[in-house]
């Protein structure tokens, strides 16, 4: 057994211990109140510091991320960020900050509010910004909330309705939902994008706008954005941008100039911050001229967002300057249309043009559908499993679900040209092992601390305490 492999209570020893404390030299009056305390001690490992030390290093070598290894998450954009991020984010005047403080005590984080909602409004084509929103969800409510608030205002509250695409990240339809307004489908035409002439029969005087992230979550740009702005604005709705996908259009285009009033951000997918294991994360919403008035509170207050990830976007962005962010974008792209094409042969392709930042594969060619069901070949799952023998992250399986074996790959603008032929080559001995062995792929991973468990009792009935079982 590996040391990484016992829990930190199979390391504990009676009365073994890595602290020493010295007694107690001013008097029982600075002793805790008995109410304070427990009736008995807690069950805590008795453990020394070495002890300690070890099995927590072991444990976070145990864990992937962009540090360690390529990450083409797609739709995440889990780049590298650059470490000048983290000392910046560190700087004692920025990390000591408290929201309770007075303004005037504050000045430098005014100025890097108000330097990013600058930055970020030329990127964008907005006007203004609301670092509020804590995360991307939390923008889009914000956004959305934004955009029900300029209706009421108007007198126009019968605008109940929300127009959402088939192939729309998940949150687009929750956080209308909890913003109370009734969501509406609209279906992709045959190439990927949203069917216009399926739009049509949608728009009418019930409608509060549409939800849109171009390119798409398929990684293909909405040609017919122009067309879907002057329809949704000629019925009286607003158009919102999910700013996911914002990544490859970096410099290039700006969803402001496409015709969109509001959108949100993903600071830290875009704009580069760790974000694994659900944050931190950063959403601000930025609005067109004729919304400023709608944004929540005032845009810089004493309690906006999380800092940390708005230091690290500024950061980023001045790190880069104006002209080289455009090659964040391009660069985003190559390396997506790269990879395309350099697998097309070994897994299926349902749509062939030209990605932006990412692109979805429909599983391997030769498995098919059926072969999966029935016991034969290898899934989607499997491909995903098998790369981690080779160091590789998966990349984003079984979404969007416009296909039943979908593999989004997403392999952002940091990753080198040698990091991703690996990659390549990788995924080109999966698909052969695929063919000749699937039962390498469907018994993978193999070399990982812990190999394939039941997800959906994992899921279902998690053991969080030691002692329990199921």
């Amino acid at each position: 057994m590996k040391y990484y492999d016992k829990l930190i209570f199979e390391l504990s020893k009676e009365g073994r211990t890595g602290y020493s404390l010295p007694c107690n030299s001013y008097g029982r009056g600075l002793e805790l109140p008995s109410g304070l305390c427990r009736a008995q001690a807690p069950a805590l490992p008795q453990v020394s510091e070495i002890d300690v030390v070890r099995h927590y290093t072991n444990l976070s070598q145990m864990n992937f991320g962009v540090d360690t290894g390529f990450y083409p998450l797609g739709s995440c954009t889990m780049k590298y960020n650059p470490k000048i991020n983290e000392e910046i984010a560190a700087i004692p005047g920025f990390n000591g900050l408290h929201p309770l403080q007075p303004e005037n005590t504050v000045k430098g984080a005014k100025a890097v509010y108000e330097g990013l909602d600058k930055a970020l409004a030329a990127i964008t084509g907005m006007a203004h910004f609301t670092f509020l929103p804590c995360a991307g969800a939390h923008g889009e409510l914000t956004g959305l909330m934004i955009m029900r608030q300029y209706h009421i205002a108007r007198g126009d509250a019968a605008r109940t309705k929300v127009i959402v695409p088939d192939s729309a990240h998940g949150t687009n339809p929750a956080s209308a939902a909890v913003c109370g307004l009734e969501v509406v489908e609209v279906k992709s035409n045959a190439n990927g994008l949203v069917d216009v002439e399926a739009l049509k029969p949608l728009l009418g005087p019930d409608i509060a706008g549409i939800m849109m992230t171009n390119p798409n979550t398929l990684g293909l740009f909405e040609k017919e954005i122009g067309e879907i702005a002057a329809l949704v604005h000629g019925c009286g709705g607003l158009l919102y941008y999910d700013g996911a996908n914002m990544n490859p259009l970096l410099g290039v285009v700006r969803p402001g100039d496409m015709g969109f009033d509001i959108m949100h951000l993903n600071l830290h997918k875009t704009f580069s911050t760790p974000h694994g294991g659900g944050g931190p994360g950063s959403g601000p919403v930025g609005v067109a001229e004729h919304l400023v008035k709608f944004l929540p509170g005032t845009v810089v207050s004493g309690f906006n967002g999380n800092f940390g990830v708005i230091l690290r976007a500024y950061a980023y962005i001045l790190m880069l300057g104006k002209q080289n962010i455009k090659l964040a974008g391009k660069l985003a792209t190559l390396s997506a249309n790269y990879i395309k094409e350099s697998l097309k042969d070994k897994y299926k392709l349902p749509i062939g043009s030209v990605c932006k930042h990412e692109f979805v594969y429909d599983g391997l060619i030769d498995d098919g559908a059926s072969k999966a069901q029935d016991g034969h070949g290898a899934t989607t799952l499997d491909v995903a499993k098998r790369l981690l023998d080779f160091g590789f992250h998966a990349p984003t399986i079984y979404f969007p679900l416009l296909f039943h074996q979908a593999l989004m790959i997403e392999p952002t603008e940091t990753e080198s040209k040698e990091t991703i032929d690996q990659f390549i080559s990788v995924m080109r001995l999966i698909a052969d092992e695929a063919a000749a062995d699937p039962m390498t792929l469907r018994s993978a991973p193999h070399a990982t601390p812990i190999r394939r468990p039941d997800e959906t009792t994992a899921a279902r009935q998690p053991i969080l305490k030691y002692g329990d079982t199921l």
